[in-house]
Order: C-alpha cells, then sequence, then structure tokens
C-alpha cells in the first residue's frame, strides 16, 4: 500500500487552500513536534508533547511546560543562560534557596 501524503506530510489535509509557504512551514513545525524530545529530569529520549505547552515524559513520569510545539525554545534556553551567568555559577538568588 502507498504512501497517501508523500510530499505534503500532514499539511496534506489542507489541500490546495492558504498557499505553499504557509503549508510549508506547519509541516516542517509539525514534523519537530511529533518527535521524541530528551527528558530536562532524567535524558531519555521520551518527551511526547500532551497538550499546548505541556510536555510528559513516558520513562519517569515528569510533566513541565515547555513551548507551544518545542519542550525548549530558543528564547527560553537563552533565558536560562542569562540566569546561569557566564561561568556557569549559582546566582545568589539560587543559592539562598538551597
Amino acid at each position: 500500500m502507498s504512501k497517501r501524503t508523500k510530499k505534503v506530510g500532514t499539511s496534506g489535509r489542507y489541500s490546495s487552500r492558504y498557499g505553499v509557504k504557509s503549508r510549508t512551514i506547519i509541516r516542517e513545525i509539525e514534523s519537530q513536534q511529533r518527535l521524541r524530545h530528551p527528558c530536562p529530569q532524567c535524558g531519555q529520549k521520551s518527551v511526547q508533547r500532551k497538550s499546548t505547552s505541556i510536555w510528559e515524559c513516558s520513562k519517569c513520569g515528569n510533566v513541565f511546560a515547555g513551548g507551544a510545539y518545542l519542550p525548549e525554545t530558543p528564547s527560553g534556553v537563552a533565558a536560562e543562560r542569562i540566569l546561569k551567568g557566564p561561568s556557569g555559577e549559582k546566582t545568589p538568588v539560587e543559592e539562598e534557596s538551597l
């Protein structure tokens, strides 16, 4: 049995509507979204999307909020880098909470 949507992938449901560029962007985003991602807690590639911005690891059961399409967004990674500081040291706020 042959595949029905070899070229267009998941964006085939839109048929010829909305334009080629929009459907291509949707296809790329949805293909990344449906992959298994590494868990921030246990490190296994077993994180899947439950709903918008909610991600769950099937191995350790960790449920966390992330991006709408990916568990880690580029702006979230940049924010973590800023919070850690230039040498990766803990900030005074983090030391007080320990």
